[in-house]
Parts: C-alpha cells; sequence; structure tokens
C-alpha cells in the first residue's frame, strides 16, 4: 500500500473514531490539522496546523500517529500546550543537536567500563539511547540544544510509559555531557512506569490478588508476591528493605533502604492483615526466606533485579504484574482516605506524580466526600 492510501485510510479511521485532528502531506513533509486552540485565547478552536518535520514515509507516518495520539490527550485533558509541539527555531549559537549527539556517542564508547565489555555496549547503545536520540534530532533540525528541546521531545512520549523514562535516561546523560541544564520539573515530567489509562478499569481486586498467589509453587517467591501486595513495594525493592519489624511483636512497618531507586522511606501495610496473611512474619528474623537472585548492587543493577521478578511472574503465568499489586495498594489508601503526601511518602514519590498517576480515584474520593458533607447539612 503506497504512502498516499495509507494516509487515507488512518485518517478515516481517526474520523469514525470522532477524533478531529489528521495527518496531511505537505510536500515530503507530514503534519497535523484541525482545531485547536488559539494561542493568544486557549478558549478558542480554530483549524490550525502543527508542523512536525517528519519525512513522508511509512515511519514518518507511524511517528506522526504516535504525536496525533499526544495531541489528542492533551486535549481531551484540556492540558494542550503549543510549547510542547514547536520545532525550536534556528538560532546560529550553541551546540546543534546531531553535534551534541556525536560527541556523546564517542564519549559513551571511550568510557574505559564501556569499552571492557564492547558487545554489551552496543546493544545498550542500540535499544536505550538511540531511538529517542534520533528523535531529539528530528525535533531540532539546526536548532541549538536546549533545555526546551529535551522538554519537547521527552513529552512526545506517553506519560507514564516505559519509552518516556527510558528516553528521560538518554537524554539526561546527554545534557550531562553537553553540560546543558535541563528543566526544573524533569524528573516528574519523565513520570517513570505510571498507570497507563489502559489499565485503568484492570487493576485487580483484592479477592483477585488473594487467588492469584495459589498459581506461585515457589514459597519464596510467595513470600515477594506478598510483600509487593501487602507494602506496594517496586519490583527491586523487596530485596532492600528493613524487614525487621515483621517479626513477632513488631509494628509491621518496614523500612525501604537508601539504596533504592528513591531513598529511604517507611510503609505501613494496607491491608494489615496480609501481613498473616501471606506469612511474612516469615521475614522479620531474615531476609534469607526471599527469592535467592543476585542483589550485590557491584555485580547487578536495580533494574536487572526488577527485570528478574516480573520475569518470573511472567514464568508463572500469573494474571497480576508487580506493578498491578503498587497501583492496586495505592488505590486502596486512597479508598480508606489516607493523605496524599503520607501514601505518595509511602510510595517514593513525589506528590505531583501521585496525584497525576491516580487522578481517577483521588477526583472520585474529593467529590464523594463533599458529597457526604453536603447531604450530612442538608439532614441536619
Amino acid at each position: 500500500m503506497d504512502l498516499r492510501n495509507s494516509l487515507n485510510l488512518l485518517n478515516t479511521q481517526l474520523a469514525v473514531q470522532g477524533t478531529r485532528l489528521r495527518i496531511e502531506q505537505r510536500g515530503q513533509t507530514l503534519n497535523l490539522r484541525g482545531p485547536l486552540p488559539l494561542r493568544d485565547a486557549p478558549s478558542t478552536f480554530k483549524v490550525q496546523r502543527i508542523s512536525l518535520g517528519l519525512q513522508a514515509d511509512a515511519a514518518g507516518l507511524q511517528e506522526a500517529k504516535e504525536t496525533l495520539d499526544q495531541v489528542q490527550r492533551q486535549l481531551d485533558r484540556d492540558r494542550f500546550n503549543w510549547e510542547d509541539w514547536q520545532i525550536p527555531q534556528r538560532r546560529p549559537t550553541g551546540p546543534g543537536a546531531d553535534a551534541a549527539i556525536r560527541t556523546f556517542e564517542e564519549a559513551f564508547f571511550k568510557d574505559p567500563r564501556r569499552r571492557r565489555a564492547a558487545a554489551g555496549s552496543r546493544t545498550t547503545w542500540s535499544g536505550a539511547y538511540l531511538p529517542y536520540l534520533r528523535r531529539l534530532s528530528r525535533f531540532s533540525g539546526e536548532a541549538p540544544l536546549n533545555a526546551a528541546l529535551l522538554l519537547q521531545t521527552l513529552r512526545s512520549y506517553e506519560e507514564g510509559s516505559r519509552s518516556r523514562q527510558q528516553c528521560s535516561t538518554a537524554l539526561t546523560a546527554l545534557a550531562r555531557h553537553v553540560g546543558v541544564a535541563l528543566p526544573e520539573d524533569w524528573r516528574e515530567e519523565a513520570g517513570g512506569y505510571g498507570l497507563h489509562r489502559a489499565r485503568f478499569r484492570q487493576l485487580p481486586t483484592d479477592a483477585q490478588i488473594l487467588e492469584a498467589v495459589l498459581k506461585i509453587p515457589n514459597p519464596r517467591w510467595r513470600l515477594a508476591y506478598g510483600l509487593m501486595a501487602t507494602y506496594g513495594l517496586r519490583n527491586h525493592e523487596i530485596f532492600y528493605c528493613d524487614l525487621s519489624a515483621l517479626a513477632d511483636q513488631g509494628d509491621r512497618v518496614i523500612r525501604v533502604l537508601p539504596t533504592t531507586k528513591t531513598g529511604e522511606h517507611q510503609v505501613w501495610p494496607f491491608q494489615p492483615e496480609w501481613v498473616d496473611r501471606f506469612s511474612l512474619s516469615t521475614l522479620g528474623g531474615s531476609q534469607g526466606a526471599l527469592p535467592r537472585i543476585q542483589t550485590d548492587l557491584r555485580r547487578t543493577t536495580l533494574q536487572q533485579v526488577g527485570r528478574r521478578v516480573s520475569e518470573q511472574f511472567r514464568r508463572y503465568d500469573l494474571p497480576i504484574t508487580p506493578y498491578d499489586l503498587r497501583h492496586a495498594w495505592a488505590v486502596r489508601t486512597i479508598h480508606i482516605g489516607l493523605p496524599d503526601t503520607v501514601a505518595a511518602r509511602m510510595m517514593g514519590h513525589s506528590v505531583a506524580i501521585h496525584t497525576r498517576t491516580y487522578h481517577h480515584w483521588i477526583t472520585r474520593r474529593d467529590q464523594q466526600q463533599a458529597v457526604d458533607a453536603a447531604l450530612a447539612r442538608q439532614q441536619a
């Protein structure tokens, strides 16, 4: 199928879905076109274009579709911002993105640690860095590398997605290499593994969580599963906690150690009775009851430890992912009315990330509280 037929088919599908934005070809490049807020009157919409700077080919069309989805999500949430989609004006000063990427690549492979594992370094570069640096290059043209360009590239990936987090890692390393300051809210924009909208209505119930553990034949992995379910821990955090409070007569408040992704913090159990249900008191005297995997950070990384947990869930064909357990824990705290600042602290992320990730449930809770208060006043 040639490009024009593919473009027509895609725009027809958008129309059927009720999306008013379209992808158009102008010369050898692709743009977005449709009703967008006026820059000086955001409440007023007019048919306008967003220049994408993408080549009119199959790869460009796929990326244009991804960008259109991002723009539509912003419009749906009333968060559209023209600055996110403006290709930076070309200026004669400052290093260009392409030049910065070239010097960064040279430095990457000259690093003695990477030269000792050349094959692994090539895989890391091609998989974890190059795709995101190429997108940065497409956005930049010949413009100088700056914070606005980095942020535009980061925001071109869906909030909370793995791609957005990996893009953040790659661009952070590039910025550090060339000495470009990152935006103040960079870490919050990077987001990490958030709750995708597609999974919003698919979180497991408490009953499903208790049922799924029965599929795990290994008692060590049952303990790991129970620890994540009861305390909402990240995959790797189960191996880097002080669990002494789980012993008999302990207060059952565990401490995530400072060697983890977001530093030291304390976590309370929700549901508390699950400590006994999953036999977690076994871990109070020794963490030796957990799965035996490599956790020495001189020989592995937190990411590799976390990946090992995810792989084990898939090996047991569990209908629940590790992050399903974490999200379910968070929603549980919302339902019981735990303040968002406290829950965010226990989860080891910012209140902004917490509010954005669990917006739907927090909004429902706040509205329910307002309704209950109004009905109570009426009855009084």
